[in-house]
């Protein structure tokens, strides 16, 4: 080798290095391994220029905007709201099923974010019992289309790149269906074996506030029990105010009716929750004023405000700003929250009209803290113009009648000119990190094939590959896959990995779509660490789960999903 493959190979492995064994983050890593290319000559900025533009890199990202945009819809979260029953078994295939589809269309990260919160704040099981299982599910849904997992579409510009087609949207679904729902059975066989862990409480400001119930409410009629109430995330139903007087504490029997107003506490950053049932109105909201940008203020010890109630202040009027919710540090609050006299202070959750910073009285009653970033809730019509227009897109694709990134693209154009979404929150959903780490990646692949470093290990390579039949070639690739996508990350492990595949298929003059499926499902494989995918290490922060508990449950798992996938790959291509 020359004094060139010598670099690239120092580089290569300094970053598969610093991914295991630092605390740094992979964008971090993969940035300054770019610039080491770069330095070292390995590289010239059109080579990195050319990996920005990438098509699956920026179908990827037109994908996380738009799934962001879906995640607005009150599907989810009404779905969320009535997973989780008394029978254990109900709850499990309920949870599974719906994370497990939902996944093979939207971004499964966001999938298992949503679903966090009812699973945990459930009154019937241990979370730690139903948590893994959500976060592999949204993993094996996420294999079953081209657009499930952002694995598929990397390893999918690969192709597009060698001069293959690339994979169409139904390639991975007879494999990632058949891998997906055997691992579903066996991860319910297996539940018994996961660990029973008190409920990890996370730290907010609990803040109080108020809903009240529309007489054509989807929640008249129904007990606390049967409107899921007490499956909100963060949120709990302390109070009901009836007829001037309040009920507490509230029954699961407890019966709502029209008019009730339904006094919760808990952490505010999910007050969408609440604004996703139907009938269920904010006190916020029936001043016309809950939007996207919430401000926090605290009251001041010498404002003239204190002593007085938000009803006999007029404070719409007075500030051009409603409250959304309070908190007061040291005391339990009770009764409406327009009756709740206000005290130096207390903290407001203010959303504030067009003239509200223009207001003299500001700087007399409040400290004004910051804003918060709340989702708001989308009109009904343009939930059909999300979700139904998210459906077409993703039908025109599968039906190759349209190109998907060109699909999302007018899709985004759609939402943003219904309002769904802005261009400011485009440019803060934009995942920079992720995409520096896919750049990276897929530049030290560049510089792995353009080196002629690939060429060179496959020649010292190919005796042994030449007395092994290619299924066996095909098991290597994919536990060197698998190896790192536990060690590192799965859109790393993906782009890694393809240039040693396809230096091996060109060794053995072998069919590539075969090892190119075999990278893919292997890539999204990480079932034994939760540091290897974005869902195991969401659910690992959300419980108090230990290393070994993923070790012991996932490990049977990863051994039936990849005999599955292996066996699947070695009748269907009959090697």
């Amino acid at each position: 080798m020359d004094i060139n493959q010598y670099l690239v190979l120092a580089i290569f492995a300094s970053t598969i290095a610093a991914l295991v064994f630092t605390d740094k983050r992979p964008s971090f890593i993969f940035a300054s391994s770019l610039l080491a290319l770069l330095a070292s000559q390995q590289l010239v900025i059109s080579d990195i220029i050319r990996n920005f533009t990438n098509q699956g890199l920026i179908t990827l990202i037109l994908l996380l905007l738009v799934s962001s945009a879906v995640d607005k819809t009150s599907l989810i979260k009404r779905l969320g709201r009535t997973l989780v029953t008394a029978n254990f078994k109900t709850s499990f295939w309920r949870l599974f099923s719906i994370t497990f589809a939902s996944s093979a269309l939207l971004n499964n990260t966001a999938i298992v974010a949503s679903l966090i919160g009812p699973v945990k704040q459930n009154q019937y099981h241990h979370a730690s019992r139903l948590l893994i299982p959500l976060s592999y599910a949204a993993i094996l849904g996420g294999t079953v289309t081209l657009i499930g997992t952002s694995t598929n579409l990397i390893v999918d510009s690969f192709l597009i790149e060698h001069g293959h087609p690339g994979f169409n949207f139904w390639d991975f679904t007879l494999y990632g269906l058949v891998a997906g729902l055997s691992c579903g059975l066996l991860m319910f066989l297996m539940t018994p074996f996961l660990p029973l862990i008190e409920n990890k409480n996370n730290q907010y400001n609990s803040y109080f506030l108020e809903a009240d119930v529309a007489p054509n409410s989807e929640l008249v009629g129904k007990t606390v029990e049967q409107n899921h109430l007490r499956n909100l995330p963060e949120l709990f139903l302390i109070e009901v105010s009836r007829d001037g007087k309040l009920i507490s504490p509230v029954n699961p029997d407890f019966v709502i009716r029209g008019g009730d107003k339904l006094i919760f506490t808990g952490n505010v950053q999910n007050v969408d929750n609440l604004s996703h049932i139907k009938g269920l109105d904010l006190f916020a909201e029936s001043d016309g004023l809950f939007r996207e940008n919430l401000t926090e203020v605290i009251i001041s010890n010498r404002a003239p405000i204190i002593g007085q109630t938000l009803k006999a202040l007029g404070f719409r009027a007075l500030f051009d700003a409603a409250v959304v919710a309070i908190r007061r540090d040291g005391e339990s609050l009770s009764g409406k929250l327009g009756e709740i006299k206000l005290q130096a202070g207390d903290f407001l959750l203010l959303a504030t009209g067009p003239d509200f910073t223009q207001r003299h009285n500001l700087t007399k009653n409040f400290f004004i803290l910051s804003e918060k970033k709340m989702a708001t809730k989308l009109t009904k019509r343009q939930e059909w113009i999300t979700f139904g227009g998210f459906l077409l897109t993703v039908a025109l694709a599968a039906t190759e009648v349209l190109n998907l990134a060109t699909g999302l693209l007018f899709f985004m154009a759609v939402l943003v000119m219904n309002g769904v979404t802005s261009n400011n929150e485009i440019k803060r959903n934009i995942p920079l990190n992720l995409i520096i780490v896919i750049v990276g990646a897929l530049s030290l692949a560049t510089a792995l094939e353009k080196s002629g470093l690939i060429r060179e290990i496959m020649n010292a390579l190919y005796p042994w590959a030449s007395t092994v039949s290619p299924f066996w070639a095909l098991v290597a690739v994919y536990l060197l896959t698998l190896i790192l996508t536990e060690l590192v990350t799965n859109n790393a492990a993906a782009a890694l990995m393809f240039p040693f595949a396809y230096g091996m298929v060109e060794a053995l003059g072998v069919p590539l779509m075969p090892f190119a499926l075999a990278v893919a499902f292997a890539a999204s494989a990480s079932f034994i660490s939760p540091y290897g995918y974005q869902t195991n290490l969401l659910v690992f922060s959300a419980s108090n789960y230990k290393f070994s508990h993923f070790i012991k449950f996932g490990l049977p798992i990863s051994l039936c999903y990849s005999s599955i996938v292996l066996a699947l790959l070695k009748y269907s291509y009959a090697l």
